[in-house]
């Protein structure tokens, strides 16, 4: 395979890197593990093909925390615009939804993989599936377990593009970390994120498992986000919780204000009426006008309540989740940690092993669910693609010279 591109992992970065690459005119070969390609973003498209999400430049990248420095001349390259005219491309018509997230008409995954699969097939990619790499040999060859067993390969540029650590039943198992670390190469611990919260319920809560909680706010440390979340047999799930998952594996207690729209001031005021011939609980109900399930999770959570209406009042613009803790990782829909930016260059290339170049959520980056994690990978994958193919081109006429 000497003089080719070789792509290791066959996910959404994958597939644009190795887009780029025989975009250049670059002869590619892409290998995957499972015997097909793309198995999470098919799983992710079952409810709805979340491509982006339709927001200022600015605001986009805001939700990239951390990473946001790395990430951003990559998303400047391959920003929401740019997800919405390469699906329209590749003929799947788009609409935005009232969050400004960005579907398929379809909804689905599986056409829009389809009509990607096609146009590089067009272009030339050779396919192999079942795959799985083994890590880099004493000589520095690329190890595979394949359908005809053990081979080596030598391409004269890899692009890895091989997932994080959760849903490993999809192919992101997050293995290759060991083989970069025998490698002498540097990997940041994986960690749940964009995950559910574990809660040892009491048998009051079971009545509400499967009811969302609706209008209100979270917050854990100093961040925040509204949104739904639904109370499960095991916890709390939804994408209210998902933005605070940096937070909350580092132990900051989930606090929630079930009353978002209204101050301290207004809340005292109603439950200071006198209730007259209701019953306590009766009255607190009309005047916190909180769902059933809202309502069981305050009891839940800050039970016996307290006479004092600011008090009650503090509690419901705060309540404290104790004992919440994230859900393992394999349940996680993504993951922190990884291939650190430290240990690449501009153009995602590993500083210690030229002509390697990282994609996707192998690298040490994280952002909610919304569109954000999508884009992030296509445009990963297409930086590093194209600075694979520079580098190819580099490194050909250098052969050609000599």
């Amino acid at each position: 395979m000497t003089g080719q591109a070789l792509v290791i992992g066959g996910g959404p970065a994958g597939l644009m890197a190795a887009d780029a690459l025989l975009s250049a005119g670059h002869t590619v070969t892409l290998v995957e593990a499972k015997p097909s390609l793309a198995r999470k973003l098919l799983m992710a498209g079952k409810s709805g093909l979340n491509l982006t999400k339709m927001e200022e430049p600015e605001r986009f990248l805001a939700a990239y925390g951390a990473a946001v420095s790395d990430l951003a001349p990559m998303i400047g390259a391959f920003g929401p615009g740019e997800v919405a005219a390469w699906t329209e491309g590749l003929g799947q018509k788009t609409f935005t939804g009232s969050t400004l997230r960005l579907f398929p008409e379809v909804m689905k995954a599986s056409p829009l993989l389809r009509a990607w699969l096609t146009r590089l097939d067009g272009m030339g990619l050779e396919i192999r599936t079942r795959w799985r790499w083994l890590g880099w040999d004493p000589d520095g060859d690329l190890s595979f377990d394949t359908p005809k067993g053990q081979r080596t390969e030598h391409p004269a540029v890899t692009v890895l593009a091989l997932g994080g650590a959760s849903w490993a039943r999809l192919g992101s198992d997050g293995v290759w970390a060991g083989h970069f670390r025998q490698a002498g190469l540097q990997v940041t611990p994986f960690a749940p994120s964009n995950v559910g919260l574990s809660v040892d319920w009491s048998d009051h809560m079971k009545r509400h498992f499967g009811e969302p909680l609706k209008n209100i706010t979270l917050t854990a440390r100093d961040m925040t986000s509204r949104g739904e979340v639904v109370i499960s047999a095991r916890g709390l799930e939804g994408g209210g919780i998902y933005p605070l998952t940096p937070a909350l594996r580092t132990g900051h207690p989930l606090r929630i204000d079930l009353k978002p729209d209204m101050d301290i001031a207004s809340l005292t005021a109603r439950l200071s009426r006198p209730r007259g011939k209701q019953s306590r609980a009766n009255a607190l109900r009309k005047a916190l006008a909180l769902s059933p399930a809202a309502r069981a999770l305050l009891m839940e959570c800050a039970r016996p309540l307290p006479d004092d209406a600011q008090a009650l009042a503090k509690i419901v613009k705060s309540l404290n989740l104790k004992g919440a803790t994230p859900r393992p990782m394999d349940e996680a829909i993504s993951t922190a940690g990884g291939v650190p930016f430290a240990a690449l260059d501009r153009g995602l290339m590993l500083r210690d092993l030229p002509g390697t170049f990282c994609a996707g959520e192998m690298l040490d980056w994280e952002a909610p669910t919304g569109g954000y994690l999508l884009t992030g990978c296509l445009a990963t994958g297409l930086w590093a693609g194209r600075h694979a193919a520079d580098w190819l081109s580099a490194h050909l006429m250098r052969d050609q010279a000599n």
